[in-house]
């Protein structure tokens, strides 16, 4: 790598100060930071920083989903990358014009987001609707509160509810099946135009005909779904290294898995009166848990550190939030799935619940002096 160092420090004067590309420093700034960790000190004291900075933390959440990733190209072939390319080529876009406008550095933390957005897609949704998504989740819910560590909400998140609620049609039909066959379709091109490509219902959309999906295969990754949570099995190891690595604060994900499956299993032990007028209550609690998008949106998405919460028992209460939430939403209104409306409400309690916390502290602490 010391060619390409060589070759930064070359044409690095002409985005300095001065230089013919000096508009452009915000991109040159992200592809070096990429690379290389930044050679700029702190201007003061103290001069510690966190061993956890913001690239390790990217770096972390990317190993953890490769599985995934792999998993989604091995079931849904060169669309899912085609998805990938796309993902980050408008993010990043929508990135860099902001950071040139505003004069600052291009963000790592985007590369965070540009790989978990087409795994919370369906597989064979328009190309242009995946750049339209994550270009308006960037915009919307990160930009314009002025950029990576002040939004309020997950851009993803926010992105994919834009799409939920302006496209409902392409969402609900642009799933597909996995491939079965040994090579799966590593070198095939699927999308909805393509004669072998059949739009196939997700486990809970098919638990509202009746027609229950084996939690085995929930488990494995062979049933349809957004692209990353096919298989619970891949994400549950994924996650597994997020939280050995605190990068994910176990809190969070333990409150939340926890919180669902109660309240799932309360409703599901209701009278008989009770459980026919609530459509959408379908076979045991560990099966609902493997369903849809709670154990990526668990570990992935509810684990934000901008998003979500900073002390340790608003994680609890966030997660509790987040996990009930989402019983409710998918077994008392019309939408099948429920986990991005739930983070999104969690995002919008997480500095409530912090100040609640906090001001708790500081009474107590004033009552005991």
């Amino acid at each position: 790598m010391k060619w390409l160092l060589n070759v930064i420090e070359k044409v690095r004067p002409n985005f300095e100060e001065g230089g013919k590309l000096k508009a452009f420093h915000p991109v040159f700034g992200a592809l070096e930071h990429f690379f290389f960790a930044p050679s700029t000190t702190t201007v003061g004291a103290p001069h510690v920083r966190d061993p956890l900075d913001l690239k390790r933390f990217m770096s972390m959440v990317i190993i953890s989903v490769v599985p995934c990733v792999l998993a989604a190209f091995y079931f849904f072939g060169l669309r899912f990358l085609a998805m990938i390319i796309v993902s980050y080529a408008a993010g990043l876009t929508v990135e860099a014009l902001f950071s040139i406008v505003r004069k600052e550095d291009i963000n790592e933390g985007f590369f965070v987001t540009g790989i978990l957005w087409p795994l919370i897609l369906p597989p064979t949704l328009p190309l242009w609707m995946v750049g339209l998504g994550v270009a308006f989740g960037v915009l919307i819910g990160k930009e314009l509160f002025g950029g990576t560590g002040r939004n309020v909400f997950n851009p993803a998140l926010v992105g994919r509810c834009f799409l939920a609620l302006a496209y409902p049609k392409q969402m609900a039909a642009s799933f597909l099946e996995p491939s079965h066959d040994v090579a799966g379709r590593l070198l095939s091109w699927v999308d909805g135009s393509t004669a072998d490509a059949v739009s196939s219902a997700t486990p809970l959309v098919l638990a509202g005909r009746d027609e229950m999906v084996a939690t085995s295969h929930m488990f494995l990754g062979s049933v349809s779904g957004s692209a990353g949570e096919t298989s619970a099995l891949l994400i549950i190891l994924g996650g597994g290294f997020l939280l050995l690595t605190r990068v994910a604060n176990w809190r969070t994900v333990l409150a939340t898995l926890a919180s669902f499956f109660a309240l799932t299993a309360v409703l599901i032990a209701c009278d008989r009166l009770v459980y026919e007028s609530m459509p959408g209550v379908f076979g045991p609690a560990l099966w609902h848990v493997f369903a849809g998008g709670l154990l990526f949106g668990a570990f992935y998405m509810a684990t934000d550190p901008v998003t979500g919460p900073t002390t340790n028992t608003a994680k609890w209460m966030y997660g509790i939030i987040i996990g009930s939430a989402t019983v409710l939403i998918r077994n008392f209104t019309g939408y099948t799935e429920g986990v991005t409306f739930a983070i999104l409400l969690g995002n919008i309690m997480a500095p409530i619940l912090d100040e609640i916390v906090v001001s708790i502290r500081i009474r107590r602490l004033r009552s005991e002096g």
